[in-house]
């Protein structure tokens, strides 16, 4: 996302929209973008500097870690705040800096279960194993005979 500040005014300016993926260099670690990134931020020129704050939002298509199946998972940037000196051009990418949150908000351990809209089969399978292996353990010590002594 590329910014001519001539065109920024003195009380600041709000960008909403989409932009393509900023996070398409992963796709070789089975990261793909599901959808495209969504923004809503405002800027300004002070001191100079420029500085933006505002939200992400960043649908992928991650792998669970537990079931290895494929889900989307939407990566939020509530919080997105950045600030730089500027040193001469008049148009300023703030692509690096997205980037940069987006990655920082990307989970290490992805579980399809996570947000809660779905059930791990992984998950399952080992709460079934487990209910069946306590149930195995104590139907060996009921068939144990003990006399009173």
């Amino acid at each position: 996302m590329k910014v001519h500040l001539k065109q920024i005014p003195a009380h600041g300016l709000h960008l909403e929209g989409e932009e393509d993926c900023p996070i398409q260099e992963l796709e070789s670690e089975g990261i793909r973008c599901a959808e495209r990134l969504r923004y809503d931020i405002d800027l300004g020129v002070a001191g100079g500097g420029l500085w933006a704050n505002g939200s992400l939002s960043q649908p992928v298509e991650l792998r669970c870690v537990s079931c290895l199946e494929k889900f989307v998972h939407e990566i939020r940037v509530p919080a997105f705040a950045m600030h730089m000196e500027l040193h001469g051009p008049e148009t300023v990418d703030l692509t690096p800096f997205i980037r940069e949150d987006v990655l920082l908000n990307l989970p290490a351990h992805p579980h399809c279960d996570k947000d809660g809209d779905r059930i791990c089969k992984a998950r399952q399978l080992e709460k079934r194993e487990q209910e069946a292996q306590s149930k195995s353990d104590w139907s060996a010590l009921d068939k144990l005979k003990i006399e009173n002594r």
